[in-house]
């Protein structure tokens, strides 16, 4: 992973104040992938979240001059259920924050996000991080929505699945799978890594 101190100092500000307000939120994407063991390096830090409107206020008025935000793409992002970003300019990670979709799998990641600590030796974040399994069938979605050419994802579901083996909760990765469409994908993938 790239300096965890440099991600806690991007991500922490961001994560407090989606605390204090209070809106549902968990990281996945590469964070999440390598806390669960697949580790690469990465500047981008994934958060979803279940922002309001009444919100964005608010949690604009969090951040002082440590980061680019602009309230415009949060109100566009949230109208579109898309997503927008926040650039901490001391460490130049982006925080891309993803309005969540509001489908029953969007719903379930969030309830299964579990307490995660992140950081070094000068500090530390505690976040509800995306568990091993809904980081796989999101990034396998990203893999389709990508026309399944994306190798970094591929290669993350891959190790993680190597990485996790029997402790893979398969029913519910076979379930998940189901609801976003990529049992397809789930299945060449459990079969690749049975080889």
């Amino acid at each position: 992973m790239s300096d965890p101190n440099e991600m806690v100092a991007a991500l922490k500000p961001v994560a407090e104040a989606l605390s204090l307000l209070r809106i549902p939120h968990y990281v996945g994407g590469s964070v999440a992938s390598s806390y669960h063991g697949a580790v690469r390096s990465t500047m981008d830090i994934d958060i979803v979240c279940q922002m309001r409107e009444e919100q964005i206020g608010p949690f604009v008025s969090q951040f002082n001059d440590a980061f680019y935000v602009s309230e415009s793409a949060i109100r566009q992002a949230i109208r579109r259920r898309s997503c927008f970003n926040l650039i901490h300019f001391e460490t130049s990670f982006k925080v891309d924050i993803f309005i969540s979709r509001g489908r029953p799998f969007d719903q379930i990641c969030m309830d299964r996000a579990v307490a995660a600590k992140l950081g070094g030796d000068t500090g530390f974040v505690i976040v509800p991080m995306a568990t091993v399994e809904d980081s796989i069938i999101s990034k396998l979605e990203w893999y389709r929505l990508t026309d399944e050419t994306s190798e970094r994802q591929w290669d993350d579901v891959s190790r993680l699945v190597r990485l996790t083996g029997n402790a893979l909760d398969k029913d519910y990765l076979a379930a998940s799978a189901e609801m976003v469409g990529v049992s397809d994908l789930l299945l060449r993938l459990l079969d690749q890594a049975s080889r």
